[in-house]
This record gives structure tokens, C-alpha cells and sequence, in this order.
């Protein structure tokens, strides 16, 4: 398996999409996915369908998408250029 780095922790390639990443850094965090929501000032209904991949963060607006990747105290550039290579 090919690892890649991404924010201080390490991501299998295949496993590379946006909503595993959330995943992966929230549980990183020890947050839960209301936590996660209440940091973003967003519905956890709303940030659940993100992580379970039935909203795509990339297609979201740029100020909800940023205020979760913020919320996850992961950088808004980096994730967004790491996701559109």
C-alpha cells in the first residue's frame, strides 16, 4: 500500500477522498461529528452528510467548506490543493 502524509497524519492514497478525510482528522481530534458541526456553526445533519459522502465539501460553498476545514484546525489551502490534483 502507498502512503501519503496529509495534516500530521498518514492516509492510505485509495483512501483519499475528501469525506474520509474529514473523518480521519475529526477522529484524529477526538472530536465528535457534533463537535465538528458546532465549530463550524453548521447543522450536524449538514456536516454528517459531508462525512458520509452525500454532500461533496468541494462542490459546497467556499464559507461552509471553510469554516469545517477550519473546525478541523486543518489548513484551507493545503486541502484544497491536495484535492484537486
Amino acid at each position: 500500500m502507498e502512503f501519503e502524509s496529509f495534516e500530521g497524519y498518514e492516509l492510505i492514497k485509495a483512501d483519499k477522498e475528501p469525506q474520509n478525510i474529514l473523518r480521519k482528522k475529526r477522529e484524529l481530534l477526538g472530536l465528535t461529528q457534533k463537535q465538528v458541526a458546532d465549530r463550524a456553526n453548521v447543522k450536524i445533519v449538514q456536516y454528517q452528510r459531508f462525512e458520509m459522502g452525500m454532500r461533496n465539501i468541494m462542490s459546497a460553498s467556499f464559507q461552509i467548506a471553510c469554516r469545517i476545514i477550519e473546525a478541523l484546525e486543518m489548513d484551507i489551502t493545503t486541502f484544497f490543493h491536495e484535492n484537486n490534483m
